[in-house]
């Protein structure tokens, strides 16, 4: 019986017959009548693993090993059978991943697998069981107990590293941590690498083996454990195939009906320039060819946002069984938490089984869409880009409206990796037989550009190690500058320098031949370090220079110099959290309200005469080319009220802060002042109104049992 369709109210507007949109109603090619037939859940069978995860477990027990295979394929498991034989053997496990929310998730993981009290986790605003079998925490927590490790002449207490997530490596703003842990890593402790996007992985093996002195086997895998079939979903309603038949011999290229479509003048559009597609009716096409839950990609939070109010309930409501075990399940995850309880999405989440899921969110209320998605309880779930290399929750089909994304300065083409990470949710294991990768016709989808990014290797990872002020003062704790030249020649910038080819090429040109470039920047580091007291001329810290590699925080001298001259809060703790909150703070502001009646005058004042007693400082560091962050009153008014329990809701709708923007701005507040509590031996007080400090402002709904 053909299922009936319900046209969205807002079709056949004037303002839609003037942009060319139509009605949408379901249609697909017959070729694809064979493709959905494959739809359906695989029948249950006994666990094997693939030959991969063998060769992979059995190499790391002779030498360290990089592991690449498609996202869904089973790297965790690796990890997992790796961990159990290191416990066996009363040894010990560091899993170090990038991101805060895919370590939370790893650690659940392993807490079932491995009980609780095996199982520990760092990472910065959590510390549990530290000294557990297994310890899961960010990248930055594990290059700091190298540090930590070197300076003290202690061996890290480890049997084994685990990096997930490993082509963070080639990450602009992070891969320097990736590429210290790799330099730092004592030789006895193996090394296990996982990742589903290296292009160069036998390069980076290499490298490895050359600072390592020992083998770097490099298992590959290309089959997905989900075959991915790419669809072009035609703003009709019809879908079609995206690509035509491969064959042999012959450059894969775009099915003959959506090439038609690419090179057509005056197609039709999905929506007025401008607008979203009504995704309600989109979402009753893919249910009617079983292709729910989808995960959509936008192009914005603000788009994210707005596609959960174009969507309706007519889906939800043909399945009561469903909508009741959805409501139940929102009632259990929100209960006796009234900032998730009157979640302003939480209406659309319970009647369209829909959600946003960015960064503008606050943490835990990602994590019940998170849940809510993983459970198989939601049909869509609308995300920017960055959710694709997070937290594990795949679905039947991604859908991608565009083929750029903005990396925060401008929009650029997708690469191949970043392509793969999104398609790779597509399709779960032991769930679906076959996923699926839909393309819509956006404003700024470029189909032809997409046919290239679906058969295209993953990109090669460059080195990205860069000196900062962090960097020299620790390594300085345990190394002459001459040392230190001898460690920056083990970086894998080095390495490509001296490889010769293409990848060379870009190296030396980066980082200048024999890493002259590099080597001046440190230099030119290390001479302001001196100018400044921080290390003698002889290049030994000082002792501040001792106390200031402690400060392991965004603007370390600035903070350093801040405490020296003590142009910090020394008692209210409210007030430093405040102060803190300015160094941390990345968002630009255009207005000033300094001398607006509003403001407190005690954080007026404190705020004036840390910015006034730091400018001949900053003024020193922006004079050689250094960094000196402008330092805003906006962020810190903004903790001073939270401080003093300002209720959450009201600071955020008074605030160009969207609440998850607010929650990471406090909770890197909290690693900066954890730094500073460090420093009780030389600065007691300040140490412990540190403390109090992140007492004040790490509560609900920043912080809570989801975090």
């Amino acid at each position: 019986m053909k299922k009936k369709y319900y046209p969205s109210k807002k079709y056949n507007t004037p303002s839609q017959k003037r942009f060319n949109v139509k009605p949408m109603k379901p249609g697909s090619d017959k070729s694809l009548r064979k493709v959905f037939g494959k739809i359906g859940t695989p029948g249950k069978s006994q666990f094997k693993p693939d030959p991969f995860q063998i060769k992979a477990i059995e190499a790391i027990k002779q030498s360290d090993c990089l592991v690449t295979a498609p996202t869904g394929a089973g790297k965790t498991w690796i990890a997992e059978q790796v961990a159990k034989e290191v416990m066996q053997k009363k040894g010990k496990v560091w899993y170090a991943t990038p991101l805060k929310a895919l370590t939370n998730s790893i650690h659940a993981r392993f807490s079932e697998i491995f009980k609780k009290e095996n199982v520990g986790i760092l990472t910065g605003d959590i510390k549990e069981n530290p000294d557990a079998a297994i310890v899961i925490g960010t990248t930055e927590i594990l290059r700091n107990q190298l540090y930590d490790a070197m300076d003290t002449g202690e061996n890290l207490t480890c049997n084994l590293i685990i990096l997930d997530e490993a082509h963070f490596l080639g990450d602009e703003q992070r891969g320097v941590v990736w590429e210290e842990i790799m330099i730092y890593l004592p030789v006895r402790i193996p090394l296990l690498l996982l990742s589903a996007t290296i292009g160069n992985p036998f390069q980076i093996a290499k490298w490895l083996e050359s600072i390592r002195g020992k083998k770097c086997h490099v298992i590959e895998n290309h089959d997905r454990p989900v075959p991915l079939f790419p669809l072009f979903f035609h703003p009709s309603g019809t879908l079609f195939p995206l690509m035509q038949k491969k064959i042999p011999g012959q450059k894969q290229g775009l099915h003959k009906k959506v090439l038609k479509f690419a090179d057509a003048k005056n197609r039709p559009v999905m929506a007025p320039a401008g607008k979203l597609p009504v995704f309600a009716d989109i979402l009753h096409i893919l249910n009617t060819y079983n292709l729910l839950p989808a995960i959509f990609f936008l192009k914005s939070r603000a788009e994210c946002d707005q596609a959960i109010k174009l969507c309706n309930s007519k889906l939800l409501a043909r399945d009561p069984k469903r909508k009741e075990a959805l409501a139940c399940k929102i009632k259990e995850l929100t209960s006796g938490n009234p900032h998730l309880e009157n979640h302003p999405h939480r209406q659309f989440l319970e009647q369209t089984a829909t959600a946003s899921h960015h960064s503008g969110h606050l943490p835990a209320w990602k994590v019940v869409v998170e849940i809510l998605m993983a459970e198989g309880l939601l049909d869509a779930m609308f995300a920017t880009s960055t959710v694709a290399a997070g937290v594990n929750f795949p679905a039947r089909s991604v859908v991608v409206l565009n083929s750029d994304r903005f990396n925060g300065i401008e929009f650029m083409g997708l690469t191949p990796s970043e392509f793969q990470q999104m398609s790779g949710r597509a399709g779960r294991r032991g769930m679906d037989n076959i996923g699926f990768g839909i393309m819509l016709p956006g404003k700024f989808m470029d189909l032809k550009y997409i046919a290239a990014l679906i058969n295209s290797p993953a990109l090669d990872i460059e080195s990205q190690i860069n000196i900062n002020f962090s960097m020299v003062l620790n390594l300085l704790l345990s190394h002459t500058p001459d040392q230190v030249k001898q460690l920056l020649e083990k970086s894998f910038a080095s390495y490509l320098i001296l490889s010769g080819k293409k990848r060379g090429k870009r190296a030396r040109k980066k980082f200048g031949p024999d890493l002259e470039f590099l080597w001046t920047d440190f230099s030119d580091h290390l001479d302001f370090l001196i100018g400044e007291k921080f290390v003698a001329n002889d290049g030994k810290l000082t002792e501040d220079g001792l106390w200031a590699s402690k400060l392991r925080v965004d603007a370390p001298l600035l903070v350093a110099q801040s405490i020296r001259e003590n142009l910090l809060p020394q008692t209210d703790p409210a007030l430093l959290a405040a102060i803190i909150g300015s160094f941390v703070n990345e968002k630009e502001f255009t207005d000033d309200p300094l001398y607006s009646r509003a403001l407190p005058k005690r954080l007026k004042e404190a705020f004036l005469s840390a910015r006034k007693g730091l400018k001949p400082f900053a003024v020193k560091l922006l004079k050689k080319g250094f960094h000196a962050p402008n330092l805003f009153i906006q962020p810190s008014l903004l903790l001073y009220f939270w401080a003093h329990d300002e209720p959450w809701e009201d600071i955020v709708a008074q605030s160009d802060f969207a609440e998850g923007d607010f929650a990471r701005l406090i909770l890197r507040t909290g690693d900066n002042l954890r730094q500073i509590a460090k420093l009780e031996d030389n600065f007691p007080v300040i140490a412990k109104t540190a403390r109090d400090a992140i007492d004040c402002i790490l509560k609900e709904p920043v912080v809570t049992f989801y975090n």
